[in-house]
Formats: structure tokens, C-alpha cells, sequence
């Protein structure tokens, strides 16, 4: 079956921050989130599972280990199990990115204080 935003289960985290599951199983995840402007998610890392963020549109700030990447359109970064990281939206403008999963990150999420 073929698989959009249109179609695939929504959620809402953060404040306003979109997610869409386009892949949503044990071994694997792809998300579609849109964050507006000026919004961020809470630092954290996970225990096992490795991720891939993928920016389509807008520009993402991603901070891993207290070291910021800026990601513009079709750019990306993979974030090993155990490293800290956050991703921000610093701009004036929506910023949709995917985030690949392995495995599923659900429930293997530490916060950092």
C-alpha cells in the first residue's frame, strides 16, 4: 500500500511539532515531522537504537554531544545509540525532516537534564 502524510498515522508532540509513521515496526521506523519555527525537541539519547535524520524542507539544527549541525534541504546526519542529541528549529519557517529508526526508538528514549 502506498504511504503519505495524506494517509499514514498522525501524532503530536512537543508544543505543535507533527509526526507522521510512515514505517511503523519493531525493527524499523520512518517518521515525517514538521517542526514550526522556533521550536525544539528535549535532549536525549537512546539506548539501542540508531537514527538517520533526513531534512526535506526548511533548515534543521541538530545539537549532538553540545555540538550543533545545521542540516539544510537534503541533508542529513545519523545519531549513534548513546549520544545526546536535539533537534531545533532556529528559523522562521516550518522544517519537515524524516527520522529513520533501527530499531524502533519507542520506549528506548533517556532524557538529559
Amino acid at each position: 500500500m502506498k504511504i503519505s502524510k495524506q494517509n499514514a498515522e498522525h501524532y503530536i508532540w512537543g508544543d505543535q511539532c507533527d509526526g507522521w509513521h510512515l514505517v511503523k515496526k519493531n525493527e524499523l521506523s520512518v517518521i515525517h515531522e514538521r517542526m514550526p519555527a522556533n521550536t525544539s525537541e528535549v535532549k536525549h539519547y537512546h539506548q539501542q537504537s540508531r537514527q538517520f535524520f533526513f531534512v526535506l524542507s526548511g533548515i534543521g539544527t541538530m545539537e549532538m554531544e553540545g555540538k550543533e549541525i545545521v542540516l539544510y534541504p537534503q541533508e542529513g546526519v545519523e545519531v549513534p545509540p548513546l549520544v545526546s542529541h536535539q533537534m531545533f528549529n532556529k528559523s522562521n519557517e516550518d522544517v519537515e525532516f524524516l527520522v529513520i529508526s533501527q530499531p524502533i526508538s519507542k520506549g528506548d528514549r533517556i532524557v538529559v537534564d
